[in-house]
């Protein structure tokens, strides 16, 4: 038996984005596995955001209109899309998100689809006013179970640059 206790042998494995550093632009991160929306989920995130649009809420009125059922919240498909992302590029290197811009939904998601999201490094700068950080676009986009394009986004981040001394 080892003289070493589990807890001093025990390597820390902490799981973390990319920092500045390491993003590479045009890289492109598929996050998996996808998400598929349930008709709780847009119920929930519906109301919690008190959103009254009867195209998500109203299955009845929903079946009158164009699609023929209820659609997923926008903001739900943009909240999940963006959050598909955070474990593979942004968790513990962000250090604030700055803007959201260039969003589209070019294709209604329906609860029973699965969303699946990939992300693109389309631009990166060091940031001039705050050291050791650096400012970078992600390009996000949303494709159902089909491969249809459901939602588009453009997300600016200030990243941490990596530490001095070598890697987080």
């Amino acid at each position: 038996m080892s003289d070493v206790s589990t807890e001093e042998s025990a390597q820390e494995i902490i799981e973390r984005g990319l920092y500045f550093e390491e993003m590479v632009e045009g890289a492109r991160y598929l996050h998996r596995p996808g998400r598929t929306a349930t008709e709780a989920d847009n119920v929930l995130f519906t109301t919690l955001t008190m959103n009254t649009q009867a195209l998500h809420l109203d299955a009845a009125f929903a079946q009158t209109q164009e699609f023929g059922q209820r659609l997923m919240n926008s903001m739900w498909t943009l909240s999940t899309m963006v959050g598909a992302s955070v474990a593979q590029l942004t968790q513990g290197t962000l250090v604030a998100q700055l803007g959201l811009g260039d969003i589209s939904f070019p294709h209604p998601l329906f609860a029973g689809d699965t969303l699946y999201t990939e992300s693109v490094i389309s631009g990166k700068r060091l940031s001039t006013s705050r050291p050791g950080q650096g400012i970078v676009t992600i390009t996000h986009t949303g494709r159902n179970q089909d491969g249809t394009v459901v939602a588009l986004a453009t997300r600016t981040a200030l990243i941490r640059c990596l530490p001095e001394g070598g890697e987080g």
